[in-house]
């Protein structure tokens, strides 16, 4: 049985201060979009990474990531003119035999492979659709039109939701067939996709997420993405040197 990961890439770049579509900047030297590929396939579970792209640029898209990463074969496609649209563009083109379906934005490129394998293991365990969330910390307000609170909301029920999300294939496919007449906007579109899965009656699973997995929209997203890979190659650094002090020091102990 095979992993797919649809890969939402159409977003402008605009929020970032780039005229270039956001999942093609840069992040240390790589574009966003292909952080995030690698992260997918870092699960060690995506057979096949689906990207789409803004319908202009499929070409670049393609040159930037190649037929495949890391072995596992990647197809580019147009996306749409919401982020609802751009998913069910990659969905027709999910093949037949997948078990699970992912969808995951480039935006957040950083997220740790393992939260992706926490996602997939939650949906074979039969949960058909699955969602990372984190705890919300501050305390949150309904605000009226006029600026009037409403009422506080009990922060202990709420989740910040992540991506990627997970479903089984015939579940998302159910899902945004009944919600094709929403997405004609991004004022109207689904937010996410375990929204139009509730819409039908598909109950949600939320697993824990993970503080990397973070959206990249703004400079100090940006900025911020910068120092979890200095913090990321720091720890590499320091568990390499542990590795070469132990080594040294058995290498003693035999002498």
């Amino acid at each position: 049985m095979t992993v797919v990961a649809i890969l939402t890439s159409a977003g402008s770049g605009r929020r970032l201060g780039h005229a270039l579509p956001k999942a093609l900047v840069e992040l240390r030297g790589v574009p966003l979009v292909v952080r995030a590929a690698r992260a997918l396939v870092g699960s060690g579970l995506v057979g096949l990474v689906v990207v789409t792209a803004p319908p202009e640029q499929v070409t670049e898209f393609a040159e930037v990531l190649g037929v495949e990463i890391e072995g596992v074969p990647v197809r580019v496609v147009a996306g749409g003119s919401t982020r609802q649209a751009s998913v069910a563009a990659g969905l027709a083109v999910v093949p037949d035999g997948a078990d699970v379906v992912l969808v995951h934005d480039a935006a957040r490129a950083l997220v740790p492979p393992g939260l992706v394998a926490r996602v997939v293991e939650a949906v074979r365990a039969g949960h058909p659709a699955v969602i990372p969330g984190l705890a919300v910390t501050d305390t949150i307000k309904r605000v009226g039109a006029r600026g009037d609170v409403l009422e506080t909301v009990p922060r202990h029920e709420l989740r910040a939701v992540q991506t990627p999300q997970g479903f089984a294939p015939d579940v998302l496919a159910r899902a945004h067939a009944a919600g094709a007449h929403l997405g004609v906007d991004e004022t109207s579109a689904a937010s996410d996709d375990a929204g139009l899965a509730e819409a039908i009656g598909v109950p949600v699973w939320v697993v824990d997420g993970h503080e990397d997995a973070f959206k990249i929209t703004t400079p100090r997203d940006l900025a911020v993405a910068q120092l979890v890979l200095a913090e990321r190659d720091g720890s590499a650094d320091e568990s390499d040197d542990t590795l070469a002090a132990e080594s040294d020091d058995s290498a003693e102990a035999q002498r």
